[in-house]
């Protein structure tokens, strides 16, 4: 089995982690999760989405945690930009990368972003052009791309051919993601085969939920093909406000503990990560949807009782 040596691992916790909550998390508590993410090696976190309030109210205030955010060297801090105006405020903000998001679906294109398939590349041809007037980095995403709510499986040669077009329009690195969490390694192994027609493999990234608890599976089946750049969720927090039923994303911590059994590495601490978990959840109300993190927890708690 070869797998790659290291692995990069984008924290998407504060953005897609974030925006499904229904609890509202004020400014200063992401801006802390943001910061306190920085200190565990993680080389990537994405903060948060300039897309209109009216659909995702939870990110609302990304302008302000971008802002507030204590920028650590050598990370890096994109955020999602669905038109001109977000790109403006990714300026703003002075953001060192953006992300533009399109779907493999036409129903779940004209849900998530009210347009279709075609209409998004137009607008993110113009994005893209401006990010690269301002010398941004631009990563696309991909959803949808083994199952939608609305169509059910979706074809790899409409991945693919998507895939190229971000590829062209100056996108330097393409996120697959499994938004529903439908996926099985099989069909993952396939898909991502089929999209490395079109784009090289380390230009591609790993994006999976964990609706059927298939996501690590998943993962290590698209890591056989040679994708060393994993997206995840601190504490599994996540899901879609588009894709009912849609939970949230691998949780980090889980990841970690995989990478780890693997020998493949990552440069960032798991129990850091834990700990990061433990605060925001503890925010939330409710206890990490890692099972890693839930079983370091409990270990550390008998120990405490034991003393």
């Amino acid at each position: 089995m070869r797998l790659p040596k290291r692995v990069k691992i984008v924290e998407v916790g504060p953005r897609d982690g974030l925006q499904n909550e229904t609890k509202t998390v004020p400014t200063p508590v992401k801006i802390e999760l943001i910061n306190r993410l920085s200190q565990t090696g993680l080389a990537a976190i994405e903060g948060g989405s300039f897309v209109s309030p009216k659909w995702i109210p939870q990110m609302a205030d990304s302008l302000q945690v971008m802002q507030g955010v204590k920028r650590r060297p050598g990370v890096s801090y994109p955020v999602l930009v669905p038109n001109l105006q977000g790109l403006r405020s990714a300026l703003l903000a002075d953001c060192d990368e953006i992300a533009i998001f399109a779907s493999a679906s036409e129903s779940f294109s004209r849900k998530n972003i009210n347009c279709s398939i075609a209409q998004s590349l137009d607008r993110f041809a113009e994005v893209c052009a401006e990010a690269k007037k301002h010398n941004l980095r631009v990563r696309g995403y991909i959803s949808c791309t083994l199952g939608c709510p609305y169509e059910g499986w979706i074809d790899p040669n409409s991945v693919a051919w998507l895939a190229g077009r971000l590829v062209e329009l100056g996108c330097y690195e393409i996120s697959l993601g499994d938004t529903i969490g439908v996926g099985t390694p099989g069909k993952a192994q396939a898909m991502v085969d089929c999209v490395a027609g079109k784009v090289q493999p380390e230009r591609l990234a790993a994006h999976f939920h964990d609706t059927y608890g298939q996501a690590l599976a998943n993962i290590l089946a698209v890591m056989q093909r040679g994708i060393a750049v994993i997206d995840s969720s601190v504490s599994g927090l996540g899901g879609c406000t588009f894709a009912p039923g849609a939970t949230g994303n691998v949780a980090t911590e889980d990841l970690l503990y995989m990478l780890k059994g693997l020998g493949v590495e990552s440069g960032v601490d798991l129990n850091e990560v834990v700990a990061v978990g433990e605060f925001i959840s503890g925010y939330l109300g409710r206890t990490s949807n890692s099972r890693v993190a839930r079983a370091i927890l409990s270990q550390k708690t008998e120990q405490c009782s034991n003393q």
